[in-house]
């Protein structure tokens, strides 16, 4: 009677209570030059590769929200990329992260990033360190050796910014207002 006590009560202990993992939001680079949207591939409008056999609800994707530097970064383009067709890219919308899927045993997401400053695609993990910080990998050599940044969590201010195009109209947070702004009068709203 006393060891199957025992026994439930160690099974018991053992039970972890699974928790919801959810990298999907705009994350702050660690320099804090670019937004980068994070969402099913579905959703951003990211094609998968041909020979893929994920689901793109399934996987997730990231693409490049805003970027700092004013108008000349948001009319950037992709002039690094190896493949001459794809140099005219705008870098606003470019996926950067593709193909990322959940690894329950390894808690964190594999896929691959793509490196707009080096034109170059490297295997990729996604570790949630906590609710609002996600670290970023890129590995060399089959995931032997790997470097990577800590991306920070952010909320944008605004509900109607797009997450299923392109950001070509992206621009960055906001600060509030110290004060009340007045409502424009009526001879203002009539032009």
């Amino acid at each position: 009677m006393i060891k199957s006590m025992l026994a439930v009560l160690t099974m018991a202990s053992m039970t972890v209570p699974v928790r919801a993992v959810d990298a999907t939001g705009d994350w702050r680079v660690n320099d804090g030059t670019a937004l980068i949207r994070v969402a099913p591939c579905f959703d951003l409008k990211v094609d998968l590769p041909a020979e893929s056999r994920a689901d793109p609800k399934d996987v997730l994707c990231g693409i490049i929200a805003w970027t700092k530097g004013g108008e000349g970064a948001q009319n950037a383009v992709d002039e690094n990329n190896p493949d001459p067709a794809k140099r005219a890219r705008p870098i606003m919308g470019l996926p950067i992260l593709t193909e990322m899927k959940y690894d329950v045993q390894k808690s964190r997401w594999d896929g691959e990033v793509y490196n707009a400053k080096d034109g170059k695609i490297y295997t990729s993990h996604l570790i949630l360190k906590s609710d609002d910080i996600m670290r970023i990998e890129g590995c060399v050599f089959g995931g032997l050796i790997c470097g990577g940044e800590d991306w920070t969590r952010v909320q944008l201010p605004d509900p109607t910014f797009p997450g299923a195009t392109p950001m070509v109209a992206a621009r960055p947070p906001a600060p509030a207002p110290s004060r009340p702004v007045p409502a424009p009068s009526g001879a203002q709203r009539a032009r």
